[in-house]
């Protein structure tokens, strides 16, 4: 995301805007460097992000950059569109990586986590 350490990455996309998930995500800290997220049946948030125009080359490079796991896949969007994003498999986040859905957001998460600090 625009200001945070990883945004590096994304070196060559297209910065559309912001946007929020449809309600059906959770969100989790992986090793609080990455978010990762995945669709549920219930139980789930809306999750606010940014939305890129991703070349094929940076996909490769993101992708590289990112934990194991993370994979892209179709991500419903509260306007209703869907659109290519990163997600993380479920069986990899739960009990292992800690659940940061309450934040609606990985800056959210980011901004709490350091001013805790």
């Amino acid at each position: 995301m625009r200001g945070l350490a990883l945004h590096g990455n994304l070196s060559g996309a297209v910065f559309l805007g912001e946007a929020s998930t449809a309600p059906r995500y959770r969100l989790y800290s992986i090793g609080d460097r990455h978010p990762g997220m995945f669709e549920v049946v219930s139980g789930g948030v809306a999750v606010h992000g940014e939305l890129y125009q991703v070349p094929d080359p940076v996909w490769r490079r993101v992708e590289s950059g990112e934990p194991p796991g993370l994979y892209r896949g179709r991500v419903h969007l509260a306007d209703g569109r869907d659109v290519d994003g990163i997600l993380y498999p479920r069986e990899l986040a739960e009990g292992q990586h800690r659940d940061i859905s309450t934040f609606g957001g990985w800056r959210a998460y980011v901004a709490s986590h350091e001013k805790a600090v």
